[in-house]
């Protein structure tokens, strides 16, 4: 119980102090499309490992994502269980990349996982995503980034539900909720 406290108080102070580092940033809906919610699916097929279709300087970053968004997105960060946007949302629709628009995931596929975290048993298409190797914080895990602009999302893990055993562990600040009613492509 000790080491469970310990290790949540260092996380939440690691996501304050880390948070304090970003200073505001301009509105991080400016660069997506409201028309449609949707954006060409740009392949990272072809491209040499860690590159992505979606480039960006770190500045350009900076000005269309919140604070948070880029220290989740850009710098590998968490946000905290329980008190995030998404983890609670019972709504139809779906979620998108907040750094680039590329639809991620379904609300069909949304699971209460008990984590604290949004969590899905599968992303729309795998190729909208990529996973990568995270040894980070003394474990190995294995991180799932968005395939279009290299944006830190969350983690896979194997203890999902059927069918796939998979949950899909997301920051809700990596993405944004499109409802079903204004997704025009949905219908």
């Amino acid at each position: 119980m000790k080491k469970t406290v310990l290790f949540t108080f260092s996380l939440s102070l690691l996501f304050i102090v880390s948070s304090a580092k970003y200073s505001n940033h301009a509105d991080a809906n400016s660069h997506i499309n409201h028309e449609t919610h949707t954006m060409k699916f740009a392949s990272s097929d072809t491209l040499p490992a860690g590159e992505y279709p979606v480039k960006k300087t770190e500045a350009e970053w900076k000005q269309i994502l919140t604070s948070e968004q880029y220290r989740i997105l850009r710098k590998g960060g968490t946000e905290l269980p329980y008190v995030n946007k998404y983890n609670d949302n019972k709504e139809a629709g779906l979620y998108v990349c907040a750094g680039c628009g590329q639809r991620l995931y379904s609300s069909d596929h949304k699971y209460k996982s008990g984590s604290g975290w949004p969590s899905f048993w599968r992303p729309l298409d795998e190729k909208f995503v990529e996973e990568k190797e995270d040894n980070s914080w003394f474990m190995k895990r294995v991180e799932i980034v968005c395939s279009n602009c290299g944006g830190h999302l969350g983690h896979v893990f194997d203890d999902g539900p059927e069918p796939t055993g998979l949950r899909y562990c997301m920051n809700s600040a990596a993405m944004k909720f499109v409802p079903k009613e204004e997704n025009s492509s949905d219908k």
